[in-house]
């Protein structure tokens, strides 16, 4: 078979099959009387193994060895062109994800495209100065890609860089709150606590949303996090494990902060305050915990509050009696003008 046709059936065509043979990898088996390539087919065959390797990945090189070489031992190749793989398609999967980012931009201009590629640049840098002003910038006239920003936050273990990160994300509101909801369901427990810390330094209905599934989970990393954000936002909902930060001394003077901020009612007041009595139960070996409850206590208004301090006035552990007396005073004081 002459070598036109042998392109038409193969595929390959005459001028790569004329490289094949300059290479050495197909040698036609005979010529005519006109001096024409005749190819056998077994030649044609090796064609066909060649294309095959090749379309493994494999170089011309290597193509010569596998089907020359008796002792080729074809694995270690395939595992070296299954990581050349895997690091061409991470490097693509990269390009593809900060060409998208700077699409999201919708950039006017080459401008823009540049200044948003070194945004993106310095949000990736080793050093902490530059990720904090590369976050701090974006309150520049810019674009700025939510989804990127979203990201450096949730792995930024800077507690300044973190904070301008959050702070920057704020300013963008629902989308980046969008942005750091997959960060929620992160399996590390360090990714999930950054998201919510980014969410609760973010006002919209959106954050909001997200910090109430934070707080209906069971993640404990989340939770606290979660409460103290709903609270000073006035949702009652937080109530229950902000009373349990009291009990448990984790930010109990944040979480009686927030208490007391939702006190707004007498009703409200009389069901915080129960509710911190009700879980003291079962600490009677706690004085820490009894006394952080009459600390707390100090600032919530109402009856319920009264008769918890009188009684925790005459608990056997001398420091939880003194706290509670004290505060009792400085409620009198309060109510009497004097204070």
């Amino acid at each position: 078979m002459l070598i036109g046709e042998v392109a038409r059936r193969s595929g390959v065509s005459a001028r790569m099959l004329r490289h094949y043979e300059s290479l050495g990898l197909v040698r036609p088996s005979d010529r005519n009387a006109a001096g024409y390539r005749e190819y056998s087919a077994d030649d044609i065959r090796r064609i066909f193994h060649i294309e095959s390797l090749r379309s493994l990945g494999l170089s011309l090189r290597d193509v010569g060895r596998a089907l020359d070489d008796p002792g080729f031992a074809p694995g270690a190749l395939v595992d070296d062109l299954i990581r050349g793989t895997r690091e061409r398609i991470a490097a693509e999967t990269e390009l593809l994800t900060r060409l998208s980012r700077i699409g999201a931009t919708e950039p006017a201009g080459w401008e823009d495209v540049l200044r948003t590629v070194a945004l993106l640049q310095a949000l990736g840098s080793a050093g902490a100065g530059n990720r904090q002003r590369a976050a701090l910038s974006t309150a520049e006239e810019a674009p700025v890609p939510v989804s990127a920003l979203a990201e450096a936050a949730l792995r930024e273990a800077d507690p300044y860089v973190a904070g301008a990160l959050r702070w920057a994300l704020a300013r963008e509101g629902g989308s980046a709150s969008a942005a750091l909801a997959e960060g929620l369901a992160s399996p590390v427990a360090a990714v999930r606590e950054r998201a919510v810390r980014a969410l609760a330094a973010m006002p919209d209905e959106a954050a909001t949303a997200l910090l109430r599934e934070a707080l209906g989970g069971p993640d404990d990393a989340v939770r606290p996090i979660a409460a103290l954000a709903l609270g000073a936002r006035g949702a009652t909902e937080a109530v229950p494990v902000l009373v349990e930060l009291v009990v448990a001394g984790a930010n109990d003077v944040e979480a009686a902060d927030t208490l007391h901020s939702l006190a707004t009612s007498p009703a409200a007041a009389d069901r915080i305050a129960a509710a911190l009595v009700r879980r003291l139960d079962g600490r009677a070996g706690d004085p820490g915990a009894r006394r952080r409850v009459a600390q707390a206590l100090a600032d919530i208004p109402g009856p319920t509050a009264d008769r918890a301090l009188r009684e925790l006035a005459r608990d056997a552990d001398r420091g939880v009696a003194v706290t509670a007396e004290y505060v009792l005073g400085r409620r009198d004081a309060r109510r009497d003008g004097t204070a």
